[in-house]
C-alpha cells in the first residue's frame, strides 16, 4: 500500500450516524454500545470495512474506543492524540482521557442500574469481558453479545480486498513453515495441550511463511488456525486466499473456508490453547458451549516470532540499507527545497514531502509497500504525535520551522521505521535545547548495556532522564517490536513504562523519545536497534548482558545539536554513528547527494 491523502472522516458525519445507531440500540433494548477501534484480529492496521470507530466518530488516531449510550458519546483516547481529536470529532462525542479512566468506571458512573450493555463478540477478547463484567455485574449492569450495531446501519461499507496470500521465501525466513510447527507442536506437548487456536495474523503469516495484503501496511494474511499438538495444521481464510499455496503449504496443512472455523472448533480434543487476551471471546464462548477443556495461554507463536533468527537480522539489516540510502537522498532534496524556500517564490507542503520521501523508497526497486501512513508535520503539525497529512489539514512548510518526519518501508527481506526532526531555517526559540535533550535520550538507549533478564519498563527511563531534568516529558513509549516483512508494530516486545515483557537476544525494538509543544512544534528521532549478547568486559564478573545493534544509518541534523549540552562519551556515540552512516551509505550514493551526506555526517567535536 502507498499513502493516499484523502479525508476519510469529517466531524459532521457524526452526529447522524449517531443519532441511526442509538436508533438501533433502543431497537435491541441496550442502554450502551462499545466500538472498538480494532478488528476481529486486533491489529493496529484494519481494513477500510473495519474502521468502525473512525466511521462513527471521525476519530481516525491508531488506538482507542468508544461508548455509546443514549445521552452520552465518550471516545476514549491515551495521551498521543489529545491533539488530534480535538479537530475531528464533533461535539456531541466526549474525549475520555484513557487509560486514566477505565471503561468499566465510565460505565457504572453514567448508567443506572439494571443498564445493559451490548458488545460484538468477534471484537473483545475473553479478559476484556472478564474484566468488564468484574465491574459491572456487582453494579447491576449486564453484558450482551450481539450482532454488530454499527454494521448495520453501515450502508455503504467497503468490500474485503481480494489480494490472494503469498508464501515467503525460507531463505528470509530462516526456517521452513515445517520446522516451525514441529517446534511449536513441541511446546504444546511440553505444556500438556492437544491444541492451539491462533487468531493472530501475524502468528499465522510467522508460522506459514506466507504474508497477505489485505490490511494497509502490514503484509499479513487475515485468517484463522488451529495448529495440533503432532503440527498438523488447518488454516481458515476466505475462498480464494490460498488455493495457490495450497502445494507449498503441503499435506499437513489444510486450508479450509473461514466460515468452518467455528464450527471446527467444535471438534477439537481438549485442553484448546487459547490466548484469552488477543482471541475473540466467541472463540472461548464456542468451546465451552462444546464442554471442551481450554487452557488460557499467551499464543505459543509471539515470542518465537519476536526472537529474529539470523536470517531475518541479516534481512533486518539489508533493507534498513536500503532504506537508508532512499532517505538519504530525501534529506538531501529536503535541503535543496529548503533553500529555495528561504529565497522566495517557491513552495513545499507536508503533501509534497511525503510524495518525495516515497519516490526515492520506490525508485530502489524492491519497496513493497510503506510501513505505515508518513507523518509529515511541519511546525506544529509537528505537536500532533500520529499526524496523518490529508489535503484538508495539507500545510505548508516554512522556514523558520521545524519538520518532523517519521516513515518505514517494507521490503520483502524486513521492515524500517525512522524518524528525523529537520530544522527549516532558522529553528524556533528553544527548539535547539529541546532537541538536543531528545538525542541524549536517543543516545543513552542505544549505548545501553544491562543484565539479561530486564524488560521494557527497565529501561525506559534511561531515554526520558535528559527530559527529565528540565521538567520535560512525552506521552508515548519509548519503543516498539517490529516484525520482520511483517508489523511495524510488534508485539510483545516493547520499551515503556509498563512494559513487562523480558528483552530477549534477536528482537527488534524502535528507539524514539520525543518532545512535543503544542502549536509550536513537534521533536523525535528513531533508529531501529537490535537486542544482542554484549561482548564481555576486562575485569568484569560473569553476570550475562545484553546491548543494542543499530540498524538505522541516516544523519541527524547537526544544526539542531546544543554541542555543549553534550558529554565526551555522548559525542564520541554521534561523531562515530556519523561516521559509520558515511561508510555504509556513502558508496550507494553519488554526486551531490555522496557530498550532501558527506557534510551531514561531518564530526561535531573538531
Amino acid at each position: 500500500m502507498y499513502q493516499n491523502f484523502a479525508t476519510t472522516a469529517r466531524p459532521e458525519q457524526g452526529p447522524p450516524r449517531l443519532a441511526k445507531l442509538r436508533e438501533r440500540m433502543a431497537t435491541e433494548q441496550l442502554d450502551g454500545w462499545i466500538v472498538p477501534r480494532g478488528d476481529t484480529w486486533r491489529g493496529e492496521n484494519v481494513r477500510a470495512r473495519d474502521e468502525r470507530l473512525a466511521w462513527l466518530t471521525g476519530f481516525t488516531g491508531s488506538a482507542g474506543f468508544a461508548a455509546i449510550l443514549a445521552d452520552k458519546a465518550g471516545v476514549f483516547i491515551d495521551g498521543r492524540y489529545k491533539i488530534q481529536i480535538k479537530a475531528q470529532v464533533a461535539p456531541e462525542f466526549t474525549a475520555v482521557d484513557w487509560p486514566g479512566t477505565r471503561l468499566a468506571d465510565w460505565l457504572v458512573a453514567n448508567l443506572p442500574e439494571g443498564g445493559t450493555v451490548g458488545y460484538d463478540a468477534w471484537l473483545h477478547t475473553p479478559e476484556e469481558i472478564r474484566e468488564l463484567h468484574g465491574k459491572l455485574h456487582p453494579k447491576g449492569i449486564g453484558l450482551k453479545p450481539c450482532d454488530n450495531l454499527v454494521d448495520a446501519i453501515w450502508e455503504d461499507r467497503p468490500a474485503p480486498p481480494p489480494a490472494p496470500f503469498i508464501a515467503w521465501p525460507d531463505e528470509f525466513a530462516g526456517k521452513s513453515h515445517a520446522e516451525k510447527r514441529a517446534e511449536i507442536a513441541a511446546r504444546l506437548r511440553e505444556a500438556g495441550q492437544r491444541c492451539a487456536v491462533l487468531t493472530l495474523p501475524d502468528s499465522i503469516a510467522w508460522l506459514l511463511n506466507i504474508r497477505g495484503d489485505d490490511v494497509p501496511s502490514t503484509p499479513v494474511p487475515l485468517s484463522f488456525a488451529i495448529i495440533d499438538d503432532a503440527g498438523r495444521t488447518e488454516l481458515f481464510c476466505p475462498k480464494g486466499k490460498a488455493d495457490e499455496l495450497r502445494e507449498y503449504l503441503g499435506a499437513e496443512v489444510d486450508v479450509l473456508d473461514i466460515d468452518a472455523f467455528l464450527g471446527a472448533l467444535g471438534q477439537l480434543p481438549g485442553p484448546v490453547r487459547v490466548d484469552p487476551n488477543s482471541a475473540p471471546a466467541i472463540v472461548e464462548t464456542t468451546l465451552k458451549d462444546w464442554d471442551i477443556a481450554i487452557a488460557e495461554a499467551e499464543d505459543p507463536c509471539v515470542l518465537p516470532k519476536a526472537r529474529k533468527n539470523a536470517a531475518e537480522i541479516a534481512g533486518a539489516r539489508a533493507a534498513h540499507l536500503r532504506d537508508a540510502t532512499a532517505v538519504c537522498r530525501f534529506l538531501h532534496w529536503l535541503d535543496d527545497e529548503a533553500e529555495k524556500l528561504a529565497s522566495g517564490g517557491h513552495k513545499l507542503t507536508e503533501i509534497g514531502v511525503v510524495k518525495a520521501l516515497e519516490g526515492f523508497r520506490r525508485e530502489t526497486g524492491e519497496l513493497r509497500g510503506i510501513s505505515f501512513e508518513t507523518i509529515a508535520g511541519a511546525g506544529p503539525n509537528g505537536a500532533i504525535t500520529h499526524y496523518r497529512v490529508t489535503e484538508d489539514s495539507d500545510r505548508e512548510v516554512k522556514p523558520g520551522e521545524l519538520l518532523l518526519v517519521d516513515s518505514g518501508g517494507q521490503y520483502l527481506d524486513g521492515t524500517t521505521d525512522i524518524t528525523r526532526t529537520m530544522a527549516i531555517g532558522t529553528p524556533p526559540a528553544d527548539a535547539r535545547e529541546c532537541y538536543t535533550r531528545v538525542l541524549q535520550g536517543m543516545i543513552a538507549l542505544s549505548r545501553a548495556r544491562f543484565p539479561k533478564g530486564l524488560a521494557g519498563r527497565d529501561l525506559d527511563a534511561l531515554a526520558r532522564y535528559p527530559l527529565w531534568l528540565a521538567g520535560l516529558d512525552y506521552d508515548h513509549g519509548t519503543g516498539h517490536g517490529v516484525g520482520a516483512y511483517l508489523s511495524v508494530h510488534e508485539g510483545p516486545q516493547r520499551i515503556s513504562k509498563g512494559a513487562g515483557t523480558v528483552i530477549e537476544p534477536g528482537m527488534i525494538l524502535s528507539n524514539e523519545p520525543g518532545y512535543y509543544r503544542e502549536g509550536a512544534f513537534g521533536i523525535r528521532i528513531e533508529n531501529l536497534i537490535v537486542t544482542r549478547e554484549a561482548p564481555a568486559l576486562p575485569g568484569a564478573d560473569d553476570r550475562e548482558m545484553l546491548d543494542f545493534e543499530t540498524l538505522t544509518w541516516v544523519p541527524i541534523d547537526r544544526r539542531l545539536v546544543v554541542t555543549e549540552m553534550l558529554s565526551r562519551a555522548e559525542l564520541d556515540w554521534i561523531d562515530a554513528y556519523h561516521a559509520a552512516t558515511f561508510d555504509k551509505i556513502g558508496p550507494r550514493l553519488d554526486g551531490a547527494a555522496r557530498d550532501w551526506l558527506e557534510a551531514a555526517c561531518a564530526p561535531l567535536r573538531a
